[in-house]
């Protein structure tokens, strides 16, 4: 105990308050987690033991709570949060993974402990998770509470509250945490004008200054025309309804011109969905643990039966969900939580799509995994939710790049070709917006092309060309068109022109946009027993990742 008399933060006192409900029995469990909560008395932390205990109902927990010891200095209090290790270890616990339920790493309470806890646990691999404003489910709480407070954003002012600074270093830390939660918000809300304010511990040294002038600036604010908006963003004192932090600060403001949000971060369900995300980034995983979404862009009801059956020989290995679409966000969500209501901690999610960055960073970010689509964003666009899941993601696509597509153009070819000394095949897919996507996209036809060069009955193919018409985009489809016709018609006067539709499935637009014109189609597309292997081997690599934590979050 020596070393505890000697750290300046003998201040802090560490307990522990153990749920009344019997752990589960983990049998042979090396990995368990110790959540460290801040106090928030009474009524606080039996919200904070909810949450933990549904925690407790897959993995084995203790629940640590760290406040300051206003009365005295007293180190037997330690002893509790040696019993929360000695409970892990009659776990067989041999690794900790110590959960903040702090949101700023910058809070000098967390801070604390994070030097204390080693004294306790030197035989025990610990390692700690980031606080909770480095995740996006902590993000969406904050913008769920203020949505419900807002109206018109363009006209309004926000004023998110912090708490727990001791100096202007810990202040400036805190509000950098902070930041990154209403970056978060201000994707989704534009406000007039957004701006964070922590106040002061009450016992940090001049924090009756500090918190004056905070709340005098709150009243400038409330003051000016339109409405301000006051949202709690931390996780405070709630010893009852009435000597809550939220409370206090109501009362604070309650007779200036603003709109108080009377709900803190918690509680909320995405702390349990986060404990539990936590937890899935460091665990292994059982197979029957691991999940598939596969996303075609699906369309009416035998483009989705035909990927449906071929699919359907892998459903007998793996629990798959299917998920339709361009990124939507709502079907993704429905998928991830059925997965996640059979059990499912990680999950691979498979971009039915030709090129590897196809519906990528749109689906990444979704998933949570990127940030890179809000730079594609055209200014002023929103960009989509992100879902709201406990499980691990990792995933993959582009079956053009990464199956044996020449191995089926060969056949879609040869099931339609008589001459083909005197032919003239044309390869026809849908096409991007931009050149630069669009000449990746024949490069890749062409790729495919190099190959049925050295088969046989394709080397003897006058010629095999590559062309898009660029389907969703009116006037660079108007002209995309053309240049095919007059491909086409270039190749009918010295022979026979064969069409074969570069698409997952079916004939697409081809037929009506060729109309009129003299050729040899075969529209199935690509849909195959190949398009199948391509999704066994793809999901069987994803799976290996995933197993795998300490690579369980890369993508391709």
């Amino acid at each position: 105990m020596n070393h505890l008399r000697k750290n300046p933060w003998t201040a802090l006192f560490l307990f522990v308050l153990m749920s009344t409900s019997p752990l589960p029995a983990w049998g042979q469990s090396h990995l368990g987690f110790l959540v460290v909560a801040p106090d928030r008395g009474f009524l606080g932390n039996q919200e904070t033991r909810k949450i933990v205990e549904e925690f407790q109902r897959n993995y084995p927990v203790s629940l640590a709570f760290v406040g300051n010891k206003y009365e005295s200095v007293d180190t037997a209090y330690t002893s509790y949060i040696k019993q929360a290790l000695n409970q892990l270890r009659s776990l067989h616990v041999t690794s900790v993974v110590a959960i903040p339920f702090f949101l700023s790493d910058a809070d000098p309470q967390l801070r604390a402990v994070r030097n204390l806890l080693p004294a306790y646990g030197n035989d025990l691999d610990i390692k700690w998770a980031p606080a909770m404003a480095e995740s996006h489910l902590i993000g969406q709480i904050l913008l769920d509470r203020i949505k419900a407070v807002s109206q018109s954003p363009q006209h309004e002012r926000l004023v998110l509250v912090g708490l727990g600074a001791r100096d202007e270093k810990s202040e400036r830390a805190i509000t950098d945490d902070l930041t990154q939660l209403l970056q978060y918000v201000q994707r989704y809300k534009s406000f007039q004008k957004s701006e964070i304010v922590v106040y002061y511990d009450r016992h940090a040294e001049q924090a009756r200054e500090k918190n004056q002038k905070i709340t005098a600036h709150v009243t400038e604010l409330a003051a000016m025309q339109g409405r301000t908006l006051v949202v709690p963003a931390f996780i405070g004192v709630k010893f009852d309804h009435m000597m809550a932090m939220t409370s206090w600060l109501q009362r604070r403001f309650q007779k200036l011109n603003v709109v108080f949000q009377p709900e803190e971060i918690a509680p909320h369900p995405n702390l349990l969905v986060w404990l539990k995300k936590t937890a899935h980034q460091h665990v292994d995983v059982l197979p029957n643990e691991i999940g598939v979404v596969i996303m075609p862009h699906g369309s009416t009801q035998p483009y989705n039966d035909a990927i449906e059956k071929t699919i359907a020989p892998l459903t007998r290995l793996y629990q798959i969900e299917m998920a339709y679409g361009m990124g939507d966000q709502v079907i993704i969500q429905r998928a991830a939580s059925r997965l996640e209501q059979r059990g499912i901690k990680k999950i691979v999610f498979g971009r039915m799509y030709g090129l590897v960055d196809h519906m990528k960073p749109k689906t990444d970010y979704i998933l949570g995994l990127s940030d890179e689509y809000l730079h594609e964003l055209d200014q002023g666009h929103t960009p989509p939710p992100q879902i709201r899941s406990a499980a691990i993601f990792s995933t993959f696509g582009g079956y053009e790049e990464g199956a044996d597509v020449a191995q089926v153009l060969h056949d879609r070819i040869t099931e339609i070709s008589q001459n083909p000394s005197e032919e003239t095949v044309i390869l026809l897919a849908h096409g991007t917006k931009s050149d630069e996507d669009n000449q990746r996209w024949l490069s890749v036809i062409n790729a495919n092309i190099e190959k049925l060069r050295r088969e046989p009955h394709c080397a003897k193919l006058k010629a095999i060309k590559a062309a898009t018409v660029r389907e969703d985009w009116p006037e660079l489809r108007k002209k995309a068109v053309k240049e095919v016709r007059e491909l086409i018609q270039e190749g009918n006067k010295t022979g026979r022109v064969l069409v074969i539709s570069n698409r997952l499935y079916g004939p697409g637009p081809y037929p009506k946009m060729l109309d009129g014109l003299d050729f040899e189609f075969n529209g199935k597309g690509f849909l195959s027993p190949v398009i199948a292997h391509w999704l066994e081997q793809s999901i069987q690599q994803v799976t290996e990742r995933l197993r795998n934590p300490t690579r369980g979050t890369e993508q391709s």
